[in-house]
């Protein structure tokens, strides 16, 4: 059945992006006369009945349980697939927050939500409820060896967008009112937003979705078959091999996976800390435009009160098995007034902190800066040159590239000096938050062959997130993140989709997209361009291009918006204010009120020594790609969309900083839809 001629009780929920993918591959049917709400028929086929064609309080769970039924019939049992279905929409429908749904839940369903399965006697009790939807397995019954097999799967059984927020932190919790994260986004597609954050994090695209979604499925198949512990080792993996894939890396560089940049620190501190025993001095490029957690997890410290295995920490304290001797020494990339230090002076400073370090017996871990929040890179690859050569294998050098602003080249000839190299999926490439890398030349690795690992990293990392063959690795605990697994092959998807765009066209993309926020900016007084740089020249060095845009804001007085009034701005943007500014607009631009723009987080900087923020607009890998949204349009087209959206997004801000007072007082909340 096409979307289009969906029966209205049908219809009316398909506005969710992930109902519509999930329906691809079913054959819906319907029949009034049919008194189940839903019925699976052969291997995909689903009728719905009266209770469904009929409007109620519970026809989106019941529409979701129908679409996740549809594929686990083909990989379960029965008594199985018909829990799982179950448990799957009962997680789904408690995510959604839109009032207008009607939605509502039996009694019956609240176990199937829970933390732990039910047992075996309320398991049989919910199936018979559940088995008339599935004709053919009337008869089925639930054994202890498949309740036994639940049991063990149950913590991958669920939604996609559900899985993804799990092993992270509680920034990944979707809000209950907003339905968006701690990050302004959703794992759930959000095609109507108009999205540039990619300096931050991004919403899930249609294609990021499937990606996760494939994965979802290949971990709960194989859990039924084998065991989770497997399944999620055999994704990890799967994971490892295509980051290995897309970078065209050496065979014997390690891929160890990490829930995100400030864990990739943490992995790579361990790593550093394995080659000798000697104090570790920790050199950090721009602590304050990295992340705020990254100066305790360089000391190897824990750098928040929860880790992404739900281990409850002590913030601030050292992780046992780290030393607790190492020294973190910042160097700053601006001046005390905000302005860009001259490269020669940073330069200047990792050398003399360098020699410091040797000379007093310790170890120096250098970190390489590409690039920060507001696109800056440092030390210059000269420095960092001449300092190897001078000293060998007595330093350490850690590349930041969170960010992933970097072409597969580049990263590849950091691992040939023997650097570690830090990579997340979840800023330049759009997948989801949480999705980091750590990416070692076998030089490093070397050293775990020899010793084990700090204990405490297993409160962060597991096995399966590691290459095996290694011996300190053998320590650490045998149960994998599957949530991080489900976040990269999101991200893995989008990166895929960008390798295929001829590297002129990224070039020509990103280009034109500089160029277009570069005069939005230009053109309205209130804003202040930051950190802007030219473009580079040649077919292959889009990563030479400064993608990140950093604007401050002035208000009436001249004076530069702080970052709480920053951070609202930031907020607003992503709010629909038609409610707060309709009677003060003119009519011609009341549609811009209720478009949602999402760009990235403020970042506290200092202008010409004045306090200041300054937003960023970002371009991702996505907009060279293609928004799944606009893939009926013709590249061009979709690219003209694009720049239009820059275009709305600048005039939003506009009305937001003329009517800052107003808004003050509404205070506009983001929503998902």
């Amino acid at each position: 059945m096409q979307f289009d001629v969906m029966p209205p009780s049908i219809a009316s929920l398909l506005h969710q992006p992930e109902l519509r993918l999930l329906l691809a591959g079913l054959d819906v049917l319907t029949n009034r006369s049919l008194p189940e709400s839903f019925i699976l028929s052969g291997r995909a086929q689903i009728t719905f009945g009266a209770p469904t064609l009929s409007p109620s309080a519970e026809t989106l769970f019941t529409l979701r349980q129908a679409l996740e039924l549809g594929w686990l019939s083909q990989v379960a049992e029965p008594a199985i697939a018909g829990l799982a279905a179950a448990r799957c929409a009962a997680l789904a429908v408690a995510l959604e927050t839109d009032a207008g749904t009607g939605i509502s839940l039996p009694a019956w369903v609240a176990p199937m939500a829970g933390q732990a399965a039910p047992d075996l006697t309320l398991a049989r009790l919910i199936w018979a409820r559940l088995a008339p939807h599935q004709p053919g397995a009337a008869e089925a019954i639930l054994s202890p060896e498949a309740h036994g097999k639940l049991i063990e799967t149950w913590p991958l059984i669920g939604p996609t967008e559900w899985l993804m927020e799990q092993g992270g932190d509680a920034r990944l919790a979707t809000d209950p009112v907003s339905g968006l994260n701690g990050y302004g986004c959703s794992h759930r597609p959000r095609p109507w937003a108009v999205t540039f954050a990619s300096s931050t994090a991004s919403s899930s695209s249609a294609r990021g979705y499937l990606g996760a979604e494939e994965a979802r499925r290949r971990m709960i198949a194989a859990s039924f078959d084998a065991s989770r512990h497997e399944a999620v080792s055999d994704e990890a993996a799967r994971v490892r091999q295509a980051l290995v894939t897309h970078f065209m890396l050496p065979h014997d560089t390690a891929v160890i996976l990490a829930a995100s940049g400030t864990d990739s620190e943490l992995i790579a501190l361990a790593l550093a800390q394995a080659a000798e025993d000697r104090p570790i001095t920790n050199i950090l490029l721009a602590p304050e435009e990295t992340g705020s957690g990254v100066p305790l997890a360089a000391r190897g410290r824990h750098f928040a009160v929860d880790t992404a295995r739900g281990a409850l920490v002590p913030k601030g304290e050292t992780i046992a098995g780290f030393r607790d001797d190492t020294l973190l020494h910042p160097v700053g990339v601006r001046a005390p007034d905000g302005s860009v230090r001259p490269a020669a002076a940073v330069d200047a400073d990792c050398v003399a902190a360098v020699t410091a370090a040797i000379s007093a017996g310790r170890r120096p871990v250098l970190h390489v800066l590409d690039v920060s929040k507001t696109g800056l890179r440092a030390p210059s690859r000269g420095c960092v040159a001449e300092l190897q050569a001078r000293f060998g294998a007595q330093m350490d050098v850690i590349v930041d590239a969170c960010q992933t602003r970097l072409n597969p080249g580049t990263v590849r000839d950091y691992l040939s000096q023997g650097w570690i190299v830090l990579i997340t999926g979840s800023k330049f490439f759009t997948g989801p938050p949480f999705s980091g890398a750590v990416l070692a030349p076998r030089t490093v690795t070397a050293r775990l062959q020899h010793g084990a690992l700090p204990q405490g990293l297993s409160l962060y990392s597991g096995r399966p997130e590691w290459p095996s063959g290694h011996a300190g690795v053998e320590a650490m605990l045998p149960d994998g993140n599957h949530g991080l697994c489900m976040r990269w092959q999101a991200a893995l998807a989008e990166m895929q989709a960008f390798a295929e765009v001829p590297a002129e066209r990224r070039r020509a993309v990103l280009h034109r997209f500089v160029g277009h926020v570069d005069q939005c900016i230009a053109e309205r007084p209130q804003l202040l361009a930051v950190n802007r740089s030219a473009a580079g020249e040649n077919a292959d060095d889009w990563d030479a291009t400064e993608t990140i845009r950093c604007f401050a804001m002035i208000d009436a007085q001249g004076a530069f918006l702080d970052l709480p009034t920053a951070r609202n701005v930031y907020v607003w943007l992503n709010a629909d204010l038609h409610a707060a500014l309709d009677a003060v607009v003119p009519p011609d631009v009341r549609d811009i009120l209720r478009r949602k723009c999402h760009i990235g987080q403020p970042v506290a900087v200092s202008i010409g020594g004045r306090p200041a923020a300054v937003l960023r607009v970002s371009a991702g890998a996505r907009l060279v790609s293609g928004e799944p949204a606009m893939a009926h349009l013709h590249p061009d087209l979709r690219l003209e969309r694009e720049l239009s959206d820059v275009s709305l997004l600048f005039a939003k801000l506009t009305l937001i900083l003329d009517h800052i007072d107003r808004l003050t007082e509404a205070d506009p909340r983001p929503t998902y839809s």
